[in-house]
């Protein structure tokens, strides 16, 4: 989650989806070295180079170069991917907490297509408390949870990348005291 905006009656929390800076960087470092192995390849194929860098034109075609134009090719489809991602902001979007109306709603951003745009109403008078999971070692979790009366539990926060300790107990703790709800997991 980012920014919060709050005032007495509505609490709106900004969810980063797929646009880090992680993903970014991914994204450009498999173009670069998709884009170099599909050169390299096509350099092999040609036998005139293509690269500024090195001479893959003397490079037996087969099997090197073919194996460099699918590594080309596999990379590029990541890199282009990755870029997709980004374009589209994949799992961003808001949680908004309305007294006024009496309604929680989780927005996401999908994939393109019918189901594109992801929205989840609930009462709030159905929100059991807030749960916080946290899991440290090789692969961290730090979650937090809407559970609901009929045992259904919504992440609330980003995926990918865990939140510090410190700002999950704060936003768990700001959300629990909003909704008037126990916190749960801490």
């Amino acid at each position: 989650m980012q920014a919060m905006t709050s005032n007495n009656q509505v609490l709106r929390q900004t969810v980063l989806g797929s646009r880090r800076l992680s993903n970014i960087f991914w994204a450009i470092s498999t173009a670069i070295g998709g884009g170099g192995f599909l050169l390299a390849g096509l350099s092999s194929y040609l036998k005139i180079n293509l690269l500024l860098v090195s001479d893959p034109s003397e490079l037996q075609f087969i099997p090197q170069g073919v194996a460099l134009l699918f590594y080309g090719v596999a990379g590029s489809g990541l890199s282009l991917y990755l870029w997709l991602l980004l374009l589209w902001d994949i799992g961003g979007g808001y949680n908004e907490f309305n007294k006024e109306t009496g309604k929680i709603k989780l927005f996401r951003w999908g994939f393109p297509g019918e189901n594109r745009r992801i929205e989840l109403e609930y009462p709030i008078e159905d929100i059991q408390s807030i749960r916080a999971e946290i899991k440290e070692g090789l692969n961290p979790k730090r979650v937090l949870y809407l559970r609901l009366k009929k045992q259904r539990e919504l992440p609330l926060t980003r995926t990918g990348e865990p939140i510090s300790l410190s700002e999950l107990e704060n936003k768990g703790a700001e959300l629990a005291r909003f909704l008037a709800v126990p916190l749960e997991g801490l």
